[in-house]
């Protein structure tokens, strides 16, 4: 999930597109486990703040991509809860770009902890991913979070490609910390802008993997409402958003009528602009990210909400950021525990003296990110093509990477349909609806937004073992 002012892009694709208690209060390992507690020693998690009783290990702290620049990323590692050394190894980003995995994906969505209302207090999540596999978070790129460069000038150089290649060398540095993982079986999962984030470097790592001793397991990817093609991103928005009745049929006829999101100057075109303004206006009004539930109602929220202002930006690519979310308010809860002295301390961030300004989202780099991929659909066919296991989920509530966009973006690849669409289950309920083609998964998350775990943590738990295991979701009561 992300975050960020109201912005229209103005150049758009011209492609189409628990056992004895370890953790924050507990210094004792259990003696079954000693033998592992080696490795990552130094980043172990010991004191935590407000954090409930857990039976595995978790760590944080950085580890150095560049050491001619003194570029550090931040990390936050869970154990599976149970039998680790069996589990997979999934890597989990969000993004933005520029918003934290740590704030949304670990401690509001799949981590075992979630920040309490209070800011001082952390609870547990019953749905955590852990239970299924070994979680690695990661605050990428630098700038984002808690990562940070001793050189200015690597802030002015931020972009997909930048982005891929150091999270790229974290892996590598990190099995260094944590040696008994290398070997393991490995995904990538994540949301958003992360639907580039994620493909980017799944192909970094096959490309790298014709070197044996850089051979990364990687195994297959998730994504969760990603952004993909910008043109068909762009179609799916407005589409939509007029068939879920934000906007008028007349709005809609103008953007049909006057808008190629194909173009390099969709927005020279003044009925079109204006239209698409018209989307976003309307937009502010709820929380694009999930259309049938309240905003945030702290003062802070709301006057950011009345304040926002449509902007054109003649040199970006991105797509607009609308505040938002299930619950706004959770980053503000977020914002408030990362800050405290004593949380750092306990991340191996800082002494607890000198803080670190952390912020979920780093409004500096969306606004000056250098490159950004029109399309990552030419990355899904080589990803195939390599038997990798390609699983795309989209919560049907989400206007910002709406359902629509999806399922345009993957029409557009043109695969074979292998099991015809029909709905998938939990717990004897309809979860959503699923389509498998070859080499692909698509299902939907009914009555989800932007962030599906946060709404369907149960759902989205079930789907994340299905996909672990290499079945289909499951299409029985």
């Amino acid at each position: 999930m992300d975050w960020f002012p109201l912005i229209i892009v103005i150049l758009i694709s011209s492609s189409a597109c628990v056992v004895p208690v370890i953790g924050g209060r507990h210094g004792r390992f259990p003696k079954e486990k000693q033998v592992s507690s080696l490795q990552g020693v130094g980043d172990l998690v010991m004191n935590l703040p407000g954090q409930p009783e857990v039976g595995f290990r978790h760590y944080a702290g950085y580890v150095n991509v560049n050491a001619e620049n003194g570029r550090s990323l931040f990390y936050w590692f869970y154990e599976a809860s149970t039998l680790p050394e069996e589990r997979p190894l999934v890597l989990w980003l969000n993004g933005g770009p520029g918003c934290s995995s740590v704030g949304y994906g670990a401690t509001q969505e799949i981590g075992p902890f979630v920040v309490d209302t209070d800011g001082h207090t952390l609870k547990f999540n019953t749905y955590s991913w852990n239970r299924e596999a070994n979680m690695l978070f990661l605050e990428s790129p630098v700038g984002v979070g808690f990562s940070y460069s001793n050189t200015t000038a690597d802030y002015d150089k931020l972009g997909d490609d930048f982005t891929a290649i150091d999270a790229y060398a974290f892996l590598h540095n990190w099995f260094l910390k944590f040696p008994s993982y290398r070997n393991q079986i490995f995904y990538i999962a994540g949301e958003s802008y992360a639907g580039k984030y994620v493909p980017e470097l799944a192909d970094l790592i096959l490309n790298k993997n014709t070197d044996s001793s850089l051979f990364i397991d990687l195994r297959g990817i998730l994504l969760g409402n990603p952004e993909t093609c910008d043109a068909e991103d762009w179609k799916g928005l407005v589409d939509y958003a007029w068939s879920h009745a934000v906007v008028s049929d007349e709005t809609h006829k103008t953007i049909r009528e006057s808008c190629d999101f194909n173009s390099n100057n969709t927005w020279s075109n003044e009925d079109c602009s204006q239209a698409v303004e018209e989307v976003l206006r309307q937009y502010k009004e709820i929380d694009i990210y999930s259309l049938y539930t309240s905003v945030c109602g702290s003062a802070s929220i709301e006057q950011s909400l009345q304040s926002m202002q449509v902007v054109f930006k003649t040199n970006s690519k991105m797509m607009p950021r609308i505040l938002g979310g299930y619950d706004p308010c959770l980053d503000e809860y977020a914002t408030k525990y990362y800050n405290r002295p004593d949380v750092q301390r306990a991340l191996h961030v800082s002494n607890g003296i000198h803080l670190k300004n952390w912020t979920i989202c780093n409004m500096k780099i969306f606004n000056n990110w250098l490159d950004s991929k029109e399309s990552v659909l030419p990355i899904y066919n080589r990803l195939i093509g390599a038997g990798m296991r390609i699983w795309i989920y989209s919560g049907d509530t989400d206007g910002r990477v709406p359902v629509l966009s999806t399922r345009y973006s993957l029409n557009s690849l043109g695969l074979p349909i292998t099991r015809s669409w029909r709905p998938w289950y939990h717990q004897k309920q309809v979860g959503g609806w699923f389509q498998e083609y070859k080499g692909l998964t698509f299902a939907t998350f009914r009555g989800a937004g932007h962030a599906v775990p946060i709404f369907k943590p149960g759902e989205s738990l079930a789907f994340f073992s299905s996909f672990i295991r290499g079945e289909s979701p499951p299409f029985e009561r």
